[in-house]
């Protein structure tokens, strides 16, 4: 027999032990002279009170839709009771752990309308405000993240939260937040570049915030660019790619920044006059594409062979390939030597 089959038999024979103790003690007091007298008195039980029984049920409830479902229930039957706190502290603590974010909507919004206490809400918003960003729900994320920020200007976890959403907001061509963003991605800079940990953060989850700068400064760098801002976002993407990002999107941006400029400068050069200035012109545009090769190279090198980057790769190998043509006499020669030397 197994030592897991000894200990159970054990157990059994422990209980079997106590019950027979506890049956004899039992029958022994019956037959006591005190035992009629006191019949009435010891044998009554009081049970659990109902709202004991509703919390149990929350409690006990061992995913996050059954435990809201359970909380409902209680709060309908104990809008006022002194453990709703811990009701709704249960409920927010499983929600956060949703990572479907449709699922997770669904469930933050139930939890919202049926906590509705100052406390409550107080521990509801939080979860909720980075529930909304992951879902991309930017109206429900950006007012929650100024009521929050009001009272707590300097939450460097929701500043950053809130850089990279109204970034997803730009690229999807909804400048509403791109204002707001900017500003709260500044602050969250100014912060980690002052490299002051406040005292409430871990160390551990301040580090991990102070590694967010060379994507906050991405983000900035997508704000501006979205307000046509192409010497800001330039000098913004060009300040991720020194702090050592390995970003691909940093290369891939940086080289559209400066395909923009080329192609700017293109429009003045075409029609000019044949002159020595002209050709000076006309050297200067060589380095320039030359740099978006080598940026846009480095880009397709970096996202090469992963899924999360082949949207990437089909907009930049294009672009590349054509710039690389045309500096290299209509020959491609080189040109997958170039991508390889950049891939990790």
């Amino acid at each position: 027999m197994s030592l897991k089959r000894d200990h159970c038999c054990n157990v059994r024979q422990t209980r079997r032990y106590r019950v027979t103790v506890l049956t004899l003690a039992f029958v022994a007091f019956l037959a006591s002279p005190l035992s009629s007298a006191n019949a009435q008195q010891n044998t009554t039980v009081n049970p659990p009170s109902t709202e004991a029984v509703a919390f149990e049920s929350v409690s006990l409830a061992s995913n996050p839709a059954a435990k809201l479902a359970a909380a409902e229930d209680f709060v309908s039957k104990f809008p006022n009771s002194s453990r709703l706190f811990k009701v709704a502290e249960m409920v927010i603590l499983q929600i956060a752990t949703v990572r479907n974010p449709t699922v997770a909507v669904t469930l933050v919004d139930r939890a919202r309308a049926i906590f509705t206490g100052a406390n409550e809400v107080a521990l509801l918003k939080p979860v909720a405000l980075e529930i909304y960003a992951d879902a991309g729900r930017a109206d429900d994320a950006f007012q929650l993240a100024s009521g929050l920020l009001a009272n707590k200007p300097d939450e460097l976890w929701i500043l950053i939260k809130m850089s990279f959403l109204g970034a997803q907001e730009a690229r999807k061509k909804n400048p509403k937040y791109i204002d707001v963003s900017m500003r709260y991605g500044g602050r969250a800079i100014e912060l980690i570049e002052a490299d002051q940990k406040p005292e409430e953060i871990d160390l551990t989850s301040w580090i991990e915030q102070k590694a967010t700068l060379p994507n906050l400064y991405q983000q900035i760098g997508i704000l501006n660019l979205a307000q046509e801002r192409t010497a800001e976002a330039k000098s913004l993407f060009t300040k991720a790619i020194k702090l050592g990002s390995k970003e691909p999107a940093n290369f891939a941006l940086l080289g559209r920044v400066l395909n923009a400029e080329y192609e700017k400068s293109m429009k003045a050069f075409e029609p000019a006059p044949e002159s020595e200035a002209k050709q000076e012109e006309k050297k200067k545009l060589g380095l320039l594409l030359d740099e978006i090769i080598e940026n846009y190279a480095r880009a397709a090198g970096l996202a090469y062979g992963k899924t999360e980057h082949q949207n990437l790769l089909q907009q930049v190998i294009p672009d590349l390939t054509r710039y690389y043509k045309y500096r290299h006499n209509q020959s491609t020669a080189g040109l997958k030597e170039l991508i390889n030397k950049y891939r990790q």
